[in-house]
């Protein structure tokens, strides 16, 4: 929720700057000579951009319809970028070996989470399926309980993936694996 809070507060913010610059590249050259006093300044003999450069640049042919093209473009590729965040990453179905067989993403992840927090040593996991391109990605994040080693749970994680690649045959299936683990839980003493 956080995540698309924070898109759609970025995507806010692009729009109106957007729109300010649309306003600014387009509006009145008077406006020029109407600049705030805090405008910055580039050295002692002038300013970054004086009134009077203003309103030169925009008398001059080529400065509204670059500054609307560079705004148009930025504009693009910030939406692009915007729908790709928003975009899963993968088909929601995934095709499985025997014909017209799929399988929902969602049911395999929960799955593969139920396998992985089932071996010795996870207290918990979360994971993804990404499928795409003709491999599918499983990315487990497993919590392992206090005083379990990396070593004792990765056999079960290989065995768990070997079996994920078995069933979706003949797309390989690549894993990612992050292991987290538990503090111990220390009595507090008042």
């Amino acid at each position: 929720m956080r995540t698309a809070l924070n898109r759609c507060v970025l995507a806010a913010t692009g729009l109106a700057l957007l729109a300010a610059g649309t306003w600014l590249a387009t509006a009145d050259p008077a406006l020029g000579t109407q600049l705030p006093a805090w405008w910055p300044e580039l050295s002692g003999d002038g300013t970054f951009l004086s009134p009077a450069r203003l309103l030169d640049l925009r008398s001059q042919g080529w400065w509204t319809p670059t500054v609307l093209a560079a705004s148009l473009a930025a504009t693009v590729l910030g939406a692009l970028w915007c729908a790709r965040q928003f975009h899963g990453g993968g088909r929601p179905l995934i095709a499985l070996p025997a014909p017209g067989s799929t399988v929902r993403a969602r049911a395999l992840e929960e799955a593969v989470a139920r396998d992985a927090a089932a071996l010795d040593g996870v207290a918990r996991c979360r994971a993804r399926v990404l499928a795409g391109r003709g491999r599918i990605t499983v990315r487990l994040h497993l919590w392992l309980q206090p005083d379990t080693t990396p070593d004792a749970v990765l056999p079960g994680v290989t065995r768990l993936l070997g079996r994920a690649e078995s069933a979706a045959a003949p797309c390989p299936v690549h894993g990612r694996v992050r292991l987290s683990a538990r503090p111990h839980q220390v009595p507090h003493v008042r």
